[in-house]
């Protein structure tokens, strides 16, 4: 999925004395290793948990696969399994977690995180959703149909912007295309494949870089831009005039987490960082700061009303995340990528110092 595509590989190795552990090492997204998702594991500990940056998951698998092994690490949901399966990671001890009761029990209770025994594979962190981010004032038709069709809209030609991720885009276009992007057999990925070669005729670029998204929005450069919600929340900040489309039938909820390696160089605090970034001051930060609705709900209570207006989502998060789709792991996704590749090698990039 998500999010920035700066890289940067910064391990804070702390000095440690005769005998003392090292800090453990959470990889994790740039968004995700900021001061507040680590404020309750340094109040409990006395120390900063060294961080490493992962630019994208396949990046974060193709290094561990080589050798390298943190303590936890922040994938999403729809990746995980594969890190599961190569041999990677743990079960989590969910009764060694105080926040652990906190989460919402629709997240709580996804397929695939029982490790049995009160233990996971996965703890729900935060989560968003993936539509189309439209300037109502150059295409107030669509504000009004709240239709996804614009991104196929012969008037819009050379306006409009897909993510380059396919655990993003395949699933949406999929859906367009009438076909379960999750269980797709060979006719239906052809059927999908035929719609997005006519999509590349259509865009303006791919990127998955915020900062070029919403310039490209703010400017009028693009009409619409697929997206996640915190980039049509940091434009609606700046009042700029955009909605967030919702068709009936629901929208796509991605949700990332934590995970603990197979091999951590101290359990307990392993677990205090996972207890860190899924508590109360870490959980405000994703919603008030980032844009992102935590898996943590009883923070939600003290969050103003102005930032549920700004994300445009209602206050009973729970029943929203009921009637969304869960992006889920795509099969034959290495099938899939390779074809995407192909496909968006042809259109241009984002614009020049937007990157």
């Amino acid at each position: 999925m998500r999010k920035s595509l700066i890289i940067i590989a910064a391990l804070a190795l702390a000095a440690c004395g005769p005998g003392k552990k090292a800090p453990p090492t959470l990889f994790q997204w740039e968004d995700y290793v900021q001061p507040p998702i680590l404020a309750d594991y340094v109040k409990a500990t006395g120390e900063k948990p060294n961080t490493v940056i992962f630019a994208d998951e396949d990046e974060a698998f193709a290094k561990m696969k080589a050798g390298f092994k943190p303590d936890v690490m922040g994938p999403c949901y729809y990746e995980f399994p594969r890190w599961q399966e190569a041999g990677l990671l743990q079960p989590i001890d969910t009764t060694k977690l105080k926040n652990w009761n906190k989460l919402s029990p629709t997240l709580r209770h996804l397929p695939g995180l029982d490790a049995g025994n009160g233990k996971v594979w996965f703890v729900p962190h935060y989560w968003g959703n993936t539509s189309l981010t439209i300037r109502t004032d150059l295409a107030p038709e669509y504000a009004k149909s709240q239709s996804w069709d614009i991104l196929f809209d012969p008037k819009y030609k050379g306006r409009v912007a897909v993510l380059d991720g396919v655990d993003d885009t395949i699933p949406f276009i999929a859906r367009m295309a009438g076909v379960d992007a999750y269980n797709m057999s060979d006719a239906d990925w052809q059927k999908v494949q035929a719609k997005l070669k006519q999509l590349m005729g259509q865009l303006r670029f791919v990127s998955s870089d915020d900062t070029a998204l919403a310039q490209g929005l703010a400017s009028g450069e693009l009409v619409a831009a697929m997206s996640w919600r915190n980039t049509f929340a940091a434009l609606n900040r700046e009042g700029k005039p955009v909605a967030y489309l919702e068709p009936p039938g629901g929208i796509f909820t991605y949700v990332c987490g934590l995970v603990m390696h197979k091999d951590p160089s101290d359990e307990a605090k392993a677990l205090a960082l996972i207890d860190s970034s899924i508590g109360d001051v870490a959980s405000r930060y994703a919603i008030e700061t980032k844009g992102d609705e935590p898996a943590n709900m009883t923070v939600l209570a003290d969050v103003p009303d102005k930032v549920f207006a700004t994300l445009h989502i209602s206050r009973d998060l729970e029943s929203f995340l009921k009637n969304g789709i869960f992006q889920r792991r795509l099969k034959n996704k290495e099938k899939i990528v390779e074809a995407w590749t192909e496909l968006r090698a042809g259109v241009p990039p984002a614009p020049e110092g937007k990157k």
